[in-house]
């Protein structure tokens, strides 16, 4: 799978997406300057998300409309308020791309209805995401499938009946490039609320990539992702949670992303492959194992005993498995001490 240029696998350095939300706080030089911050500190990607108010829910105030959860980021929030707060204005998208593409990162985008597709499609993004909330919205799928390009769907909450209708609906409607991202939808989620084993069993279940779209603290939870073969990671990005904003307050800061892109690919570098026997880079260490060495002066005929065959380093001498075998032979001529342990210089020995 590729977006733009860059190709997401297994065989390939995670990809990682720098979520913008609504960390723009209601400025396009904001939001310029999160795009300019996060390419400089490793993102592959920068990631929009594309609604109004009015295409997200209802202008009213009744009960159903307003967040009712004591353990929420919002609560308390009109819903209509939020997401008019939070939104990136259609307008901004553009000169965002632009934005992105002169540092030579991808840029895209999270759809809510139909009507962002189309406009997404104007800007010819290069792939779609599937924000969790909407995995089980199926005409929407099918509506961002129909275009082709690679999809990205969050998870949170979904059933594996729900995540296998949203698969199988977007490859009925055309989607040939799908990453699933594993994801708890709570703001900021907790680790033991994660679950990353659940990465590869999505993988087989599903038949298709399994990345994380994570909303917890810090870098640990997304390196042991690539642990377990997530290639694509999600983060919330923001110039500085001190600045405050929707979503600031579990989003990462420049040198927490930086860290993040530093420690993710020494994870992916370090997974390798099955080896035994050591690495090419290790050959200068064998010096360092214990062999056998003459420690005293010897004469021909002496018997050899534990205080003149000792395992010790360096290891240029017979391996120590074979002192035991050793312990009393004879030496078959005068050997120095400090003479490394080979098997001519003894006599009745095999």
């Amino acid at each position: 799978m590729k977006i733009g240029n860059r190709e997401i696998g297994a065989d390939h350095r995670p990809y990682l997406i720098a979520e913008m939300s609504g960390n723009h706080n209601n400025s396009l030089d904001r939001a310029l300057e999160i795009v300019d911050v996060a390419a400089a500190s490793g993102a592959d990607a920068i990631k929009l998300q594309t609604y109004t108010a009015e295409t997200m829910t209802l202008d009213l105030h009744t009960p159903d409309f307003v967040i009712d959860d004591p353990k929420s980021l919002w609560n308390g929030r009109n819903l209509y308020d939020l997401y008019d707060e939070a939104h990136t204005p259609w307008d901004w998208h553009a000169p965002i791309m632009e934005r992105a593409k002169s540092h030579g990162i991808a840029c895209f985008s999270s759809p809510f209805d139909h009507s962002a597709v189309d406009f997404l499609e104007t800007l010819d993004v290069p792939a779609y995401k599937i924000a969790s909330f909407e995995l089980i919205d199926i005409p929407l799928i099918e509506r961002v499938a129909a275009t082709g390009k690679p999809l990205i769907m969050s998870t949170g909450m979904a059933t594996v009946a729900e995540i296998g209708d949203a698969v199988l609906t977007a490859r009925r409607a055309g989607a040939e490039d799908i990453v699933l991202l594993k994801c708890t939808s709570t703001y900021p989620a907790e680790p033991v609320n994660t679950n990353l084993a659940t990465i590869p069993a999505m993988r087989q279940t599903f038949g298709c990539e399994v990345g994380l779209s994570d909303h917890t603290m810090g870098t640990g939870v997304s390196v042991a992702s690539v642990a377990l073969g997530a290639p694509l990671i999600e983060k919330h990005f923001t110039l500085a949670r001190a600045d405050g904003g929707v979503d600031s307050a579990f989003s990462m800061e420049p040198s927490e992303f930086h860290a993040l892109r530093v420690e993710c690919d020494r994870a992916w570098q370090a997974i390798g492959g099955i080896a035994f026997g050591g690495t090419p880079a290790e050959e200068g260490s064998r010096t360092f194992r214990r062999s056998l060495y003459i420690a005293k002066d010897m004469r021909a005929g002496d018997v050899l005993t534990p205080e003149t065959l000792r395992a010790i380093r360096p290891g240029y001498g017979l391996p120590p498995k074979y002192l035991a075998q050793l312990l009393g032979q004879r030496v078959a001529r005068d050997v120095a001490r400090g003479t490394a342990a080979s098997w001519d210089l003894f006599t009745g020995a095999d």
